[in-house]
């Protein structure tokens, strides 16, 4: 009988995973293994775990948010042992598991951990000792992703995210920084910075760009210059939108190593947790080194469909798109969400969640820039 480790954070999606534990851990002991359960009791507890134990199990399945994820992965990494890692997702924005077309209900993940592929997938290693699954981020924006309102990425798509940020004009800060790479060098002010590995980010699906593949040894950089005036923030929003490779405003680029220095410590966060502070950090990709059961793939249009499918929040009517305007939406590069034409009908929505939060700068021409730039027409 094969071993298997769960791993498992109590506390991740409110708690979620409790009502689904013993019909997981059955699904998993018909499968032939002989599970034992760990739940994490800390921070860094299921790295410790990992590394302690990970030569005992054939396998290591971890339940939690992408935090928890990175924790496992980073355990095992320093264990030096090679275990193949099944993924229940239970937190909030879950970016690698519908990266890798793993569903977001638990029972079919688990399903998905026993019946699905082994993927080979890149990670990154953070200056040389630490690591992170598909994301290392600095700036403002790196919170902005994780409180925006769902509702409001549902109508919107990633557009959501830039909306949040512009409700902290005032609050902004500008981070001078100098990074280098083979592909591109440079410096400048800029407000955020990412280096990720993702078809999603922050639950915005095409914010790291397109033509991502995850086990092709590169990282997708995308560095946001700070913003001078709302002329800016409109080029940088078209920019984000239409996935630019690159312009004034938005810096994109691939790359299998960058280094990122700043003239103060600059706080970074792997994965959406605390990667802490520092002067210069070294980012390097690490190709093929997680082996991931995984389900569809979302590059496929089958796997886009799985994966839209698996989305809770979409309306049950949606759920009815035809696999063809999926896979013409894959011919297109369109990569964003497939759900993206429902944004004019949806327009007055967009105006009232802004409302809804209170004063935003320069709130009129902003929503009538998105009008213009949607083809919708509101009040605001």
């Amino acid at each position: 009988m094969k071993k298997m480790l769960l791993v498992y954070n109590p506390k991740s999606g409110k708690g979620q995973i409790r009502f689904s534990l013993s019909k997981i851990i059955e699904r998993f002991s018909a499968a032939d293994y002989d599970v034992t359960v760990y739940p994490t009791k800390a921070a860094m507890d299921a790295t410790e775990i990992t590394r302690a134990r990970a030569a005992d199990y054939d396998m290591i399945v971890c339940s939690g948010g992408d935090g928890t994820l990175d924790e496992v992965v980073t355990g095992l990494m320093e264990s030096g042992i090679h275990r193949p890692i099944g993924y229940i997702p239970a937190g909030s924005t879950n970016d690698f598991a519908s990266s890798v077309g793993i569903p977001r209900q638990m029972e079919r993940a688990a399903n998905t951990v026993v019946e699905g592929r082994v993927f080979q997938s890149d990670i990154g290693r953070f200056n040389g000792s630490d690591y992170f699954v598909y994301v290392a981020a600095f700036g403002l924006l790196t919170d902005v992703s994780y409180q925006t309102k769902q509702e409001l990425k549902n109508v919107l798509g990633h557009a959501a995210y830039i909306i949040e940020g512009v409700k902290r004009l005032g609050s902004w800060r500008s981070y001078s920084i100098q990074f280098e790479s083979e592909e591109m060098s440079g410096s400048g002010d800029f407000i955020y910075g990412m280096v990720a590995n993702s078809h999603s980010v922050g639950g915005f699906k095409g914010l790291p760009g397109t033509d991502i593949e995850l086990d092709d040894g590169l990282f997708e950089v995308m560095l946001v210059r700070t913003p001078g005036d709302l002329l800016d923030w409109q080029k940088m929003l078209s920019a984000l939108l239409i996935s630019e490779e690159s312009n004034d405003n938005v810096i994109r680029f691939k790359t299998r190593r960058l280094v990122v220095r700043s003239k103060e410590p600059l706080a970074w966060t792997r994965d959406g947790e605390d990667g802490g502070e520092h002067l210069e950090v070294e980012l390097e990709n690490l190709p093929r080194v997680l082996d991931i059961m995984t389900g569809e793939m979302p590059e496929t249009a089958e796997g886009q469909l799985a994966e839209v499918k698996n989305q809770e929040e979409i309306e049950p009517e949606a759920l009815e798109v035809e696999l063809e305007d999926v896979s013409q939406k894959q011919e297109s590069g369109d990569f964003s969400h497939p759900f993206r034409k429902k944004l004019s009908g949806n327009f007055a929505d967009v105006v009232r969640l802004l409302k809804e939060d209170g004063e935003i700068p320069e709130f009129e021409a902003l929503v009538e820039y998105l009008g213009t730039l949607f083809g919708s027409e509101t009040e605001a």
